[in-house]
């Protein structure tokens, strides 16, 4: 099985390759794709050094030519990050100057996000549909992955998105419980980066009353929302819905404050030293601190099911809604607990969502609708549609002020703005 990884010079990528090395995947070819050649050979060089510690039969290779790499591929991840940390720094501090949450992935800097990298990601797809084997499945892990897995979709690829969100949650229940992680199975719902956990079964049984009676400070801490709302709520949200529930205060501290952005550019930097090592062979304890925990376990878990070589493991992923929430068009795309196969993933079944998450959920998907569109037609116009949709944004002096700051931050990546 050869699996080829967009996005490959990731200082994250050794922590997907070890993954295929620890948990026995049946890779044959991991090929790594990055246009950052000096930094590919560095990344390379070290996935080889991991595959071969763990014995793995495996072999690593490493190219800048895109279609060279997904070339017969059976599958492809896509990880990649177009602008690199400095545009993301950029999404992190340009809404704060309009009282606005910045952040990667939700707000004006989601936004941003989403329209520089739509177009890249879909060209990237074309490739792979001329090139790759026949069904060989898009695994999308390039955030806002519920409007890219969209774009994907609506194109016609082979595509699921992919996140760590709801992986993390059930290794820490499993924790709590005292069970193997792949005993607990969520009930994980709602949009990328904004959902919800509302239960987790051991054996049938609902756990999470349980969890939360046991341990509710701590999971409220660890999802940095009040303990009282998570109480209330009866359900476990990402953390990400931190950003919603308590806006202003995220606001307050980012000013002034290191983004997260540059942190990560500071452990990317270190990392790349580390890797140059050749006597490192195991992922370093710094890469924990990149982020994405569990990814690895994650892509590696759902790329055996996609190949059919397990059908009962379940897995949170970015699909089609068809029905599953039936307060959103079939088409929409949403985060939900599911098996998959050959055939692709299979949502498990959702009881009625309660009437604040319904709402939420809806208003964001409609900001993700307008995203999309203003991601693949572009304008002024569209941008400034979207913000105001948003429900972190949302009035008129705003969204004015942050479309002319997102156009003006993102035109070298913006084709229709330059």
């Amino acid at each position: 099985m050869k699996i080829a990884v967009v996005g490959g010079g990731s200082t994250y990528t050794p922590e997907l390759v070890d993954g295929f090395a620890r948990l026995g995947s049946t890779v044959s070819e991991l090929v790594l794709i990055d246009p950052a050649a000096d930094r590919l050979e560095i990344v390379g060089a070290f996935a080889a050094r991991i595959l071969r510690h763990y014995g793995h039969h495996g072999r690593v290779t490493w190219t800048s030519d895109l279609d060279a790499g997904v070339t017969d591929a059976d599958a492809v991840v896509i990880q990649l990050r177009v602008g690199g940390q400095q545009a993301r720094i950029t999404d992190e501090t340009f809404p704060l100057d309009c009282g606005c949450v910045g952040q990667e992935t939700t707000g004006a800097g989601g936004l941003a996000k989403a329209l520089r990298t739509v177009p890249v990601i879909l060209d990237v797809a074309d490739r792979v549909r001329r090139r790759a084997r026949p069904g060989a499945w898009i695994v999308d892990f390039t955030n806002p992955v519920g409007i890219v897995t969209r774009a994907l979709l609506d194109a016609g690829h082979r595509a699921v998105g992919l996140c760590n969100v709801a992986i993390g949650f059930q290794r820490r229940f499993a924790g709590h419980l005292g069970v193997d992680p792949s005993a607990v199975v969520l009930d994980h719902i709602g949009l990328n980066h904004l959902t919800w956990e509302r239960a987790a079964l051991v054996d049938g049984v609902d756990r999470l009353p349980g969890l939360l009676a046991d341990h509710l400070p701590e999971i409220a801490d660890e999802v940095d929302i009040p303990a009282a709302v998570v109480a209330m709520l009866g359900a476990v949200p990402s953390y990400y819905l931190s950003y919603f529930y308590q806006h202003d205060k995220h606001v307050r501290e980012s000013r002034g404050a290191k983004t997260r952005g540059r942190r990560v550019a500071e452990i990317e930097a270190t990392l790349l030293d580390m890797y140059r090592d050749v006597t490192l062979t195991e992922k370093p304890a710094l890469l924990g601190e990149r982020g994405g925990a569990y990814y690895s376990e994650a892509a590696v878990g759902l790329l055996a099911s996609l190949a059919g070589l397990d059908d009962t493991s379940v897995h949170s992923v970015n699909i089609r809604n068809n029905g599953t929430l039936p307060f959103l068009p079939a088409d929409a795309v949403i985060e939900v607990s599911a098996r998959a196969g050959l055939d692709g993933p299979a949502p498990l079944p959702v009881t009625a969502l309660p009437p604040d998450l319904a709402a939420l959920i809806t208003h964001t998907w409609g900001y993700e609708e307008l995203a999309l569109d203003a991601a693949l037609r572009g304008g002024r116009d569209r941008v400034y549609r979207a913000l105001l949709a948003h429900p972190l944004i949302g009035q008129h002096e705003q969204a004015d002020a942050l479309t002319d700051k997102l156009i003006a931050a993102g035109r070298t990546h913006l084709a229709w703005a330059r």
